[in-house]
């Protein structure tokens, strides 16, 4: 099991991940969540392209997760990542994010999240993410959270969340 660059071919399969890993929010009482679609092909292609979109692939060499990320002000920004339900809860989640800050090098990850959905801000604050006060939002964090409330995520309790270098988590300078 390793994380990669998902390849073309495997875009559709990074929509059956995320389909599958929004269906627990049902339970939660948010079938809209668990309804949405995922990000369209063509955008999970300009990910691709640019080296953003990277799969955790099981043993059979299969994507069993993915994240996707953009630079947003000057940090690595996680717009999505997604665990099929079959890898949940094995550090799967927690691979791609770590990889991510590794390949991002000494700058921040952000990202945005419900903020009381256990598998997501209380999930992220254990990896070390803390959360956002208003005077600590960038402006890209700004829009990423106006272009939320445009498709409706913001019905629930959202929350912008940091995480910073691990030379800072580590107390280096």
């Amino acid at each position: 099991m390793s994380v990669r660059r998902a390849t073309v071919a495997e875009l559709p399969l990074l929509q059956d991940i995320e389909r599958a890993a929004g269906e627990p929010f049902r339970a939660l009482g948010m079938p809209e969540i668990a309804d949405d679609d995922p990000p369209p092909l063509d955008l999970l292609s300009a990910y691709q392209r640019d080296g953003r979109a990277w799969v955790f692939a099981d043993a059979q060499n299969l994507p069993a997760a993915y994240l996707i990320w953009q630079e947003v002000d000057g940090a690595a920004h996680i717009d999505q990542v997604s665990v099929h339900p079959r890898a949940a809860r094995r550090g799967v989640g927690r691979t791609l994010i770590d990889h991510l800050s590794r390949v991002a090098g000494p700058t921040s990850l952000t990202l945005t999240t419900f903020a009381e959905v256990p598998w997501n801000a209380p999930y992220y604050t254990r990896l070390g993410f803390r959360a956002l006060g208003e005077a600590d939002l960038t402006a890209g964090l700004r829009e990423i959270l106006v272009e939320e409330a445009a498709l409706g995520l913001d019905h629930w309790p959202r929350v912008c969340m940091r995480r910073a270098p691990a030379r800072a988590r580590r107390g280096g300078f």
